[in-house]
């Protein structure tokens, strides 16, 4: 078995209102050392298979069509086991 942790984040280049919030927060809460805040998902995949190279090609597949919006979101994802 492997297990997959996937990491999406909002690209650079697109504004992130979440992050914004958060940080304007941060700052009322005394965090004013808080330059900047952009919010992602985490994910774990435990995977039924040991062969490394397939799980990569199917955990980036799964990433394309489901788990990023690849307009606006970029991913990456380790395999460990």
């Amino acid at each position: 078995m492997l297990k997959a942790k996937v990491y999406v984040t909002i690209k650079q280049s697109v504004l992130d209102p979440q992050g914004v919030a958060v940080q304007g927060a941060l700052h009322s809460m005394g965090f004013g050392e808080v330059e900047s805040a952009r919010i992602g998902k985490y994910m774990e995949l435990t995977l039924d298979t040991t062969d490394r190279a397939e799980a990569e090609v199917r955990v980036k597949t799964m990433c394309e069509k489901l788990l990023a919006n690849t307009v606006v979101e970029d991913y990456r994802f380790e395999l460990e086991g």
